[in-house]
């Protein structure tokens, strides 16, 4: 299980990703935007770690740009940036 500590001073959503007989990993489900600074840096370090890129990065006009990540079991990991897409 990863957690994702919230502290009470600050801004965002604490939680944890789980794992378990009735959980099926899968990119068929709801995405959950993760709001991440550098957009572009975020999914490098995705890759990196053995993620693979399933939607590029791409701006979705005032909203700034977004991209999804597969992780290595199959989860798909939505990423938000309120940047634009200059790279």
């Amino acid at each position: 299980m990863a957690f994702f500590p919230h502290a009470e001073e600050g801004r965002g959503a604490g939680g944890a990703l789980a794992r378990g007989e009735s959980y099926v990993p899968g990119r068929a489900g709801a995405r959950i935007y993760f709001h991440v600074p550098d957009i572009h840096a975020a999914l490098c370090r995705a890759v990196e770690a053995g993620g693979v890129v399933l939607y590029p990065v791409t701006e979705v006009g005032s909203f700034g740009c977004v991209a999804e990540v597969g992780d290595m079991e199959g989860n798909c990991i939505a990423l938000r940036s309120a940047e634009k897409a200059s790279r």
